[in-house]
């Protein structure tokens, strides 16, 4: 009976059913967060912390739970645990590249340049750059339309520090999290922002 109960609770969960999902992550929560000090490398540390990475694995899970294939309770887990490794692994790659930023892929640019196309800049892959013939005003077009298409705190997290300039700390407050929390939610923010313009081919062009 409880077996049953449980994949209740899973097909409710993925039929779009809030409180089932909240009783999931709740139950299952814990399980995943015991293992995720272990993976936070000593550098890191002072910036992230488990609570952080589970933090934004419950947002990212209501994002995604339409897509669960699990249908038990360890398959659930082992679903959950996967997302808690990603934004744990790009939190910890957007971190390196800020202490190793790569001139050429800066987003912060001088006042009077345009913010809009250095971030799709930084977002387009090693082999294409913005088109040269996109103006300024279809720059801020482009990342707008993508920008909608995101949850509020990912977009919000691009627009305070990408955009506008704020610094990690001040996003952070602003948005009513912790820095820790703060540097996942803008690394999922550049993953989902990557595929949406990836899939958007006629905003790149070839570099010369």
């Amino acid at each position: 009976m409880a077996l049953e109960n449980h994949n209740s609770l899973l097909e409710r969960a993925v039929a779009g059913d809030v409180e089932a999902l909240r009783d999931l992550l709740d139950r299952h929560g814990r399980t995943v967060r015991t293992g995720l000090p272990a993976k936070i490398g000593r550098q890191w540390q002072s910036v992230l912390d488990a609570d952080d990475v589970m933090q934004v694995t419950y947002l990212e899970a209501f994002l995604q739970i339409d897509q669960l294939a699990a249908r038990d309770d360890a398959a659930f887990v082992s679903w959950l645990t996967r997302i808690a490794d990603n934004n744990l692994r790009d939190a910890i790659k957007a971190l390196q590249r800020q202490k190793r930023p790569n001139p050429r892929r800066r987003v912060h640019v001088p006042a009077g340049e345009d913010s809009f196309a250095a971030l799709i800049d930084m977002l387009g892959d090693t082999s294409a750059t913005p088109s040269r013939d996109a103006a300024r005003n279809e720059n801020a077009s482009i990342v707008h339309a993508v920008l909608a298409k995101l949850p509020p705190d990912y977009a919000a997290a691009v627009r305070l520090y990408d955009l506008q300039g704020r610094t990690a700390k001040e996003s952070a407050a602003d948005l009513n999290r912790s820095l820790g929390a703060f540097y996942i939610l803008r690394a999922r923010a550049h993953v989902r922002l990557r595929a949406l313009l990836g899939g958007e081919s006629r905003f790149f062009s070839k570099s010369v």
